[in-house]
């Protein structure tokens, strides 16, 4: 029985500049990769259908063709590849051009400017991505129809890592909805929601429950048991058959760590007594509820006190600049001691800045999210970026709500 045959690790260069070209496969090959090198669109297009390279670097300017062209394409061919943009052009382009890619699906590296060396393209290659630049939505002011949205198949979820802060690893996601228009791109929420209570959330719920879930058996077949959060309104929930849409849409695996449901704080205190009903149910099937923007509504807390939560998540209008601001970071520690004296976990959300980070860490904050560690991002990205990176936060395959505060086996 022979020796497997080694993986290729193709890697494509396409510039109108042969000396580019030349330099950069010299790069790549010298790092392991079989590299080709192209002077047109169409012939690496009709390549790169046959055989998809690991990595493709892309000059902005082709000649007759550009790189918007060559992503709108890559798009179409469901390229699944990195693609790393190169150009003597201002930086502002170059990043404009990526976020196009990043808004078309596509994992784009860092990009970089000519002239560049040999150990400067030795780093991009060895970059997972960028983990704080990796989910651009489309214009703000599109809107479009949540009906026609669902009807044609538009809706997707993207996730945000939740960052265990006692040893800095992913310990789960937040699903968020987004809509990919063929002409607008990617639509985020405030382009399609319609208001609360709309007959419409019914539908969108069973999307995002459904898929939320598809995608954990997916990270789960990768080795990552992510516990996945999702936000649902409380409309939904009381609904009548909702525990059943939830307990038929549950993985079987034994590894499932369970759900989170995200629910505002506001919507929980209006309907206390029904509400505390069905999770109590919800928990029976390791279906947990969060209390989302915590401190955003003025609520007693005796109304919350029979409320079977496992998180508090900190409104990110307290977190922002919660180290230098006395009175936030008053809030921020109130909440964090009053989830652990409730037995619940303390989530804070938008978390941006290195000091937010560290004050939180000392002040004994369980969780965080924010664009400090990673925007929202595309399920097939957020493992390519984030749970396969080899950086601190990375997934260890272990939650932390079945097994108490600070107790995840390293």
């Amino acid at each position: 029985m022979g020796l497997p045959a080694p993986t290729i690790r193709r890697a494509y260069v396409l510039d109108d500049e042969a000396t580019i070209r030349t330099f950069v496969c010299r790069v790549l090959n010298h790092n392991g990769y079989s590299a080709a090198q192209f002077s047109s669109t169409p012939s690496l297009l009709e390549t790169l259908a046959v055989e998809p390279p690991e990595i493709l670097v892309l000059d902005l300017s082709l000649g007759h063709s550009d790189a918007v062209e060559v992503i709108q394409h890559l798009e179409r061919l469901s390229y699944r590849g990195k693609v790393l943009l190169i150009s003597g052009r201002d930086e502002d382009t170059l990043r404009e051009i990526q976020h196009i890619g990043l808004r078309r699906g596509l994992t784009m590296l860092r990009p970089l400017g000519k002239p560049f060396g040999a150990n400067e393209l030795k780093q991009r290659l060895e970059a997972e991505g960028e983990l704080h630049e990796i989910a651009l939505e489309g214009p703000a002011n599109v809107t479009i129809d949540l009906a026609e949205a669902i009807d044609k198949n538009w809706l997707e979820l993207w996730y945000q890592p939740k960052i265990n802060l006692k040893l800095l690893t992913v310990c789960g996601a937040e699903a968020l909805i987004r809509a990919r228009h063929p002409i607008h791109g990617v639509v985020a929420p405030a382009g399609f929601l319609p208001p609360p209570n709309d007959p419409l959330y019914e539908p969108l719920s069973r999307f995002v429950i459904s898929r939320a879930m598809e995608d954990w058996s997916r990270f789960a077949g990768l080795g990552y048991f992510l516990e996945i959060a999702v936000n649902i309104p409380v409309s939904v929930i009381s609904a009548a058959d909702f525990v059943n849409l939830v307990r038929a849409s549950l993985p079987k695996d034994p590894q499932f760590l369970g759900l989170v449901i995200e629910v505002t704080e506001n919507e929980v205190v209006e309907k206390a007594d029904l509400f505390r009903e069905i999770a109590n149910q919800l928990r029976l099937y390791d279906v947990f509820l969060s209390i989302d923007d915590f401190g955003s509504a003025y609520s007693t807390l005796s109304r919350m006190l029979d409320l079977p939560f496992a998180e508090i998540k900190l409104d990110r209008r307290f977190v922002s600049k919660s180290g230098h601001d006395p009175l936030k970071g008053a809030i921020c520690q109130a909440v964090i001691d009053l989830a652990h004296r409730f037995g619940a976990l303390a989530c804070a959300e938008g978390v941006e800045t290195i000091e937010e980070f560290s004050v939180l860490s000392d002040w004994g904050c369980d969780i965080a999210q924010g664009y400090f560690f990673a925007k929202p991002m595309p399920a097939e990205m957020l493992v390519s970026t984030v749970l396969a990176s080899s950086s601190p936060f990375h997934q260890r395959a272990q939650g932390i709500r079945h097994r108490g505060l600070g107790s995840v086996p390293t």
